[in-house]
């Protein structure tokens, strides 16, 4: 590596090295990201690093501040800092590079004079094309012409240049500026200003930056990359941005003479030895080995892989910048392991430096970034993931459609228990209505279907089988579509697709989370297949099993609608019989698939009205099925039906006047505990009675539990271990929690419903105007997304107090959909909450989201 400028040459002037607002950057200068921005901070590092990095002034937020408001620095004394003939660009430093900023300014100092001397050095037209390019930026940056003004000019070179100066003097009535002092202040003042203008203000602030924030300038002297030897400019990297692979990636171009693939004097060549084209490694292997080492160097000391952008001036290199290398999600995981590998951060550190969010990207087939997109519509992405499949209007559809071996995307208006089957059968799911924590998005998130909800500027004919779009496309049964979940995009057609990246990186990065998170993750799952993705993603067991969606398969619920048609406990008894079976062999594979693993089943919670056919036809079909008259069937239905069903008859108040369904539910729970714990870890389970309001309700189901577990025991002849506990979803159980938690061995927070209930506000309706909401300010979040810390989240706490203080080893967890969410299960933590719980594709987000959460607290932070 060459050695730094600073070595043997030395301050021109003491004006800049006294004033802290307009610094010449040495390696003990006053320079902070804070005041100078990040930009100036790296490049002082690198000349600490003794890189060969040119000469730079740096501006501070506070002097590019007063350059805006019409101060104008002491430009005298920044040009001192550099030879006469040298020329000068101008970049941005904002305190976060991920903050951007106006565009770098270069060749300032170009000008007539400076024209006619490089036309000797690197001839006429590489001259004229470093002069074309200045007068240009400079007047559409600083002189605000429109950009149309050189629109006409179709030629390069030196007749490019000639009418691009006649045209800047046509519209200003100027000469353009021959002063190097005179365009530098031009450049500033405009970049100053352009920082404060309203679209840059908004635009950083869509990016995390405080309204506030502050722009640096850096100003520096430009490498000629002209010579003997060989010149050229460019960058690289040491991994592949796309996937952070070890692979020297980048560009050169060529400026030396003789290589004119590109144009007189200029060609572009590969980086390594490439059998397809010159490398610069061949051309001059001494500066391809040198900015190796640099970009070796940066990775080490500035702890971050790095992109070096480089001048070769007669075979040495110029280093003028390093930024953090532009990555996706996939290349950042596997960078931050691999230095920590490298043992250049701590694991800890690289588990802070991954955005749980960005997890989804990872999980799930996405839409290639570079694919092109035909945007139909855009609504609320509710489970992420990219999927392409032809359209279906029915679960029965998309049955059929995937046993032909077809992908499919179920289209509905809004899903219901009876299209899970569908949903299963399908790889989207495209919905009119519904919000965050609707059925479409729970399921979805739960099966990992990519699925968008709330599409309603689409025109859903269902039963004309025809979707329209906004732009009056209309797309019909069979047609192709693709379904963008990460972003809410529906999309026309099947663009390219990048498959999901679960390697041995990302194992290793879970692992160092799971060493340091401090509250436990479980998984949401109604099935054999959730509970086995659950443990895939190594969920610590099933904190919520809907036991409903075992109910909905064809086989079963012709059994179940003949059961709400009984007229007798005994007559209900007896059909339920008939299901027993069936569900003691569903829960004995979830408890064989988490080997020993805590296993939480809520009992019944829909009402009843939900099975039963809305349909004319439907109703035929179940009168001819139970060989009843279709009127009695009609009255059956109209007599169960309820004006507000979710808050009716159902869950616990359908446990307590119905107990036949829970009885047999807790016989299939506790037979199927005992021939599990024959062959495998013994098995605990968990009994959950949801929407609990009082304290009666739970010593009412408990005493029939108990009751049905001392049968199983006595004809079994074995005893058994269960646990029972109490979903708490109304505000009613939160606030009467110690009352409740003596006769509970857990309090599961039902966030969903929870959050229903205390805004009065319905989760399946409020995707509609929640968008509204949010931007007027009046919610921050959705709160069905985000747990209202505020609203529900003192209701969470005074459960959790008042639990507690009845019992204090009560176990206290979330089961909502909030369970995946970072912000929510900051919360959970500060509560003292004993587990989460959520979508088995969400819990590798909570796992990190928790580690994350550890690693701060220990901190401080």
């Amino acid at each position: 590596m060459g050695a730094g400028p600073y070595a043997a040459r030395k301050p021109k002037g003491a004006a800049v090295q006294n004033n802290p607002h307009t610094t010449l950057i040495t390696p003990k200068a006053p320079v902070a990201a804070n005041t100078h921005g990040g930009r100036a901070k790296c490049l002082q590092r690198l000349v600490r690093l003794d890189m060969p990095v040119p000469r730079t002034v740096a501006l501070s937020f506070d002097a590019v501040q007063r350059i805006a408001e019409g101060q104008v620095p002491d430009i005298a004394a920044i040009l001192e800092q550099f030879d006469a003939e040298a020329l000068l660009c101008v970049r941005p430093s904002s305190e976060d590079p991920d903050w951007g900023g106006p565009g770098a300014v270069l060749n300032i100092g170009m000008n007539d004079a400076r024209y006619l001397d490089r036309s000797a050095d690197m001839g006429a037209d590489a001259a004229a094309a470093l002069y074309l390019r200045f007068v240009q930026s400079y007047a559409l940056h600083v002189a605000r012409l429109d950009p149309d003004v050189f629109d006409d000019i179709e030629t390069d070179g030196r007749e490019g240049l000639s009418l691009s100066l006649r045209a800047y003097e046509d519209e200003t009535d100027e000469v353009f500026p021959q002063d190097r002092g005179e365009q530098l202040i031009g450049v500033l003042r405009s970049m100053a200003r352009a920082w404060d203008g309203t679209s840059a203000r908004l635009l950083r602030q869509a990016k995390g930056a405080p309204a506030d924030a502050g722009l640096g300038l850096v100003i520096q002297e430009m490498i000629p990359g002209v010579g003997q030897g060989e010149c050229g400019s460019g960058v690289l990297q040491l991994i592949d941005p796309a996937t952070g692979m070890p692979q020297i990636t980048g560009r050169y171009l060529s400026q030396s003479q003789g290589r004119d693939a590109l144009g007189e004097g200029v060609a572009a060549l590969y980086l390594e030895k490439d059998e397809r084209g010159p490398s610069l490694e061949d051309v001059a292997p001494e500066a391809f080995a040198d900015l190796k080492a640099n970009a070796a160097l940066m990775r080490e000391k500035l702890r971050e892989e790095m992109q070096v952008e480089f001048v070769v001036q007669n075979g040495q290199v110029h280093i003028l910048d390093g930024v953090r290398v532009p990555r996706g999600s996939r290349a950042g995981m596997r960078i931050a392991v691999r230095l920590a590998e490298d043992g250049i951060i701590p694991p800890q550190e690289a588990v802070m430096r991954i955005d749980p969010h960005s997890l989804n990207e990872l999980l799930h087939r996405q839409v290639h970034p570079d694919a092109e997109r035909d945007v139909l519509a855009t609504a609320i992405a509710a489970s992420p993931g990219a999927a392409t499949g032809r359209i279906v209007f029915t679960a029965a559809e998309a049955q059929a459609s995937a046993a032909r071996g077809e992908p499919c995307i179920l289209v509905r208006r809004e899903t219901s228990p009876e299209d899970v089957r569908g949903m299963h059968a399908s790889v989207a799911v495209l919905t009119e209505k519904g919000g965050i924590t609707s059925h479409a998005a729970v399921i979805g998130r739960g099966l990992g279907l990519p699925c968008i909800v709330g599409a309603s500027e689409m025109r859903f004919q269902t039963k004309k089988k025809l979707l329209n779009a906004p732009d009056g496309r209309v797309f019909k049964t069979g047609d192709i579509l693709t379904i963008d979940g990460t972003s809410g995009q529906v999309l026309a057609g099947q663009p390219e697709m990048l498959e999901a990246a679960l390697d041995d990186c990302f194992q290793t990065l879970m692992g160092w989370a799971d060493a340091e998170r401090d509250i436990a993750i479980r998984a949401n799952a109604d099935t054999p297949a959730d509970a086995q993705t659950a443990r895939n993603f190594q969920a610590e067991g099933i904190g919520l099993c809907r036991t409903e969606h075992m109910f909905f398969d064809p086989g079963r619920l012709t059994v179940m609608r003949e059961m709400i048609f009984a007229q007798t406990p005994s007559g209900r008894a007896a059909v339920l019989e008939r299901l027993l079976p069936m569900q003691r062999q569903d829960f004995v594979q979830l408890f064989r698939i988490m080997e020993g693993q805590p296993v939480c089943i809520r009992l019944f919670d829909p009402p009843l009205h939900e099975f039963l056919p809305t349909t004319r036809s439907g109703q035929r079909e179940l009168a001819e099925a139970l060989d009843l008259p279709v009127s009695d069937v009609e009255r059956r239905v109209e007599a169960m039906s309820e004006y507000n069903p979710m808050l009716g008859l159902r869950g616990v108040r359908l446990g307590v006047t119905v107990p036949e369904i829970y009885d047999m539910q807790a016989r299939a729970i506790f037979e199927a505990t005992l021939v599990a714990s024959k062959e495998g870890a013994p098995v605990v389970p968990e009994v959950m009675i949801p929407l609990v309001s009082a304290k009666r309700e739970v010593e009412l189901v408990k005493t029939r539990i108990d009751t049905v577990a001392a049968e199983v025991a006595s004809e079994q002849g074995q005893e058994f271990d269960y646990r029972l506990g109490v979903m708490v979803e109304t505000p009613r159980a939160c606030l009467r929690a110690n009352e409740i938690a003596p006769h509970s061995a857990f309090l599961s927070f039902g966030t969903n419903d929870l959050t229903q209930m205390t805004y009065g506000l319905s989760r399946d309706d409020a995707g509609r105007f929640m968008s509204a909401y949010v931007n007027l300010g009046v919610f921050n979040e959705d709160p069905f997304h985000v747990l209202d810390g505020d609203g529900v989240g003192e209701l969470l706490k005074l459960g959790a107090e008042r639990g507690r203080e009845a019992q204090p080893d009560v176990t206290l967890s979330v089961c909502g959909e909030h369970g995946g969410n970072p912000e929510s299960i900051a919360i959970c933590r500060a509560l003292g909450f004993d587990y989460v719980s959520c979508s088995p594709f969400r819990v590798p987000v909570a796992r990190l989201s928790a580690a994350q959460l550890a690693i701060s607290s220990k901190l401080g932070g």
